[in-house]
């Protein structure tokens, strides 16, 4: 659930997007999500996660078994 803040962190933007620690600093190292460092923190603005839901991706309808 995505909270009301301005910003997140690395933590909450991985929760809110359902993928772990590792794959948010991936999409961050290739640009795919942008983040701001503050200090030794770095928050991700809300904006950017929603964005990133809103891309154009492929959406999985459901599995085509094959026998």
């Amino acid at each position: 659930m995505l909270n009301d803040s301005l910003v997140f962190s690395r933590r909450e933007a991985a929760d809110a997007l359902r993928v772990s620690l590792r794959t948010l600093d991936y999409l961050l190292s290739k640009g795919k999500l942008r983040g701001r460092r503050i200090g030794r923190r770095v928050l991700i603005p809300r904006a950017e996660v929603e964005g990133l839901l809103r891309k154009d991706t492929p959406v999985v309808q459901g599995s085509k078994g094959v026998s």
